[in-house]
């Protein structure tokens, strides 16, 4: 172990009361936006079927809206346990691509540490982060800067959440809000569409969406998924190729 990792170790892992309050006031903005979204889920998951106690489960246990949206209308087709599970493993493949930016700064945490971190990680949380600490090097209030982060916009996401679940266990079918996932994913997904790669990642996938709608068991939205990614990993690749 070398001189700068022992010395890591203390300053990530100790609590710093200012960089957690940092942490917490950067990501206030976001709450709101975070609980509305897992209203909009939590409602989604009982007008698609769900108990109150099976959509409790899966968001206490999932946390991932956009993989739990994917794989309501393959639970309410009852598709194979293999293809739920195949979908919503392709659609949050992107937290994989979070794990390897976080883990340079965090390796020297215990493995229940990593593992709780990973857990509530979330988009926005991890760019922000990202945003405030875009060196590897280790510092002081890294740590709490981050649980400053997540812990809150898990919260809101719970809160959020669970009140979908019980309101939409109450609202009359006749309201439609069974459509309110895919318009909260439209608005999620708009913003982001803001370079070559991901334009024609979400094009490509849309259409291959359309075209292989017909699929049994809703393979049509996982051959969508995998298909947009590698249209947007083979443009990105392209394009760096091109500029070098």
């Amino acid at each position: 172990m070398t001189e700068l990792t022992r010395a890591a170790t203390p300053y990530v892992a100790e609590h710093d009361e200012p960089s957690w309050r940092e942490g917490l006031k950067t990501g206030m903005p976001t709450l709101f936006g975070i609980g509305a979204w897992g209203l909009v889920v939590g409602i989604a998951m009982v007008k698609t079927g769900l108990t109150v106690p099976q959509a409790l489960a899966m968001t206490l246990v999932v946390f991932a809206g956009s993989a739990q949206l994917a794989s309501l209308p393959l639970i309410a087709a009852h598709a194979p346990i293999w293809v739920i599970f195949a979908t919503a493993l392709v659609v949050n493949l992107r937290f994989v691509i979070f794990s390897a930016l976080l883990a340079p700064h965090f390796s020297n945490l215990p493995l229940r540490n990593r593992f709780l971190l990973g857990y509530v990680a979330g988009d926005m949380t991890v760019a922000l982060f990202l945003q405030k600490y875009p060196s590897e090097a280790p510092q002081v209030g890294k740590l709490s800067y981050l649980k400053g982060l997540l812990y809150p916009n898990w919260a809101a996401w719970q809160v959020g959440s669970i009140a979908g679940i019980f309101l939409g266990s109450a609202v009359p079918p006749e309201w439609g809000l069974g459509f309110a996932g895919t318009l909260a994913i439209i608005c999620i997904t708009v913003p982001l569409v803001a370079s070559r790669p991901a334009l024609c990642g979400v094009l490509v996938a849309g259409v291959v969406a359309v075209l292989a709608a017909g699929l049994p068991y809703k393979l049509g939205l996982l051959a969508a998924v995998v298909l947009g990614m590698a249209a947007a990993m083979l443009v990105e690749e392209f394009t760096v190729k091109k500029e070098s």
